[in-house]
This record gives C-alpha cells, structure tokens and sequence, in this order.
C-alpha cells in the first residue's frame, strides 16, 4: 500500500490529512484568529469526508476502520506505512 502506488484519490487524502493535523497543532493561528482555524478546520474536514467517499473498492478494512471512527492520524500512518 505504498502511497506512491495508490489511486491519486489516496494522494490527495494524504495531503489533506496533513494538512487537517498541521491546522490542529497551528496554536498560534488559533490563539491569532479563532474563527480562521475554526473555517480551515471545517473545509478540510470536509474535502476529507469527500475524498473518503471517492475512495475505490475495496478500501483495505485497516483504513476503512481509522476513516469510520474518525482517527485520521492512524489513517494517515497506515496509510503512509504502506499497510504495516
């Protein structure tokens, strides 16, 4: 499961889940502009329901399992590990 071997759809799920941590651990938006990090939080939340969503049968049951439960950190892990 190599992430340079998957659907681009795997990419781009990747990239906004990094994204999605990045705006989490931002404190200093945060404490900034409140309503901003809020808005980033939400749009990439979205984009990644949706790119979930777009995902091709059959999605390994690992990742299927991280998406559902919303652990997106173990998602993007698995992910990135290659399925190990």
């Amino acid at each position: 499961m190599s992430e340079s071997n998957l659907p681009e759809v795997y990419n781009r799920l990747c990239e906004s889940l990094r994204r999605r941590r990045e705006a989490i651990a931002d404190r200093a938006w945060y404490e900034r502009d409140a309503a901003g990090h809020l808005e980033e939080l939400k749009s990439v939340s979205e984009k990644i329901v949706h790119l979930v969503s777009e995902l091709p049968e059959p999605v390994h049951p690992q990742v299927r399992h991280f998406l559902e439960r919303c652990s997106y950190d173990k998602a993007l892990e698995f992910i990135e590990s290659g399925g190990k």
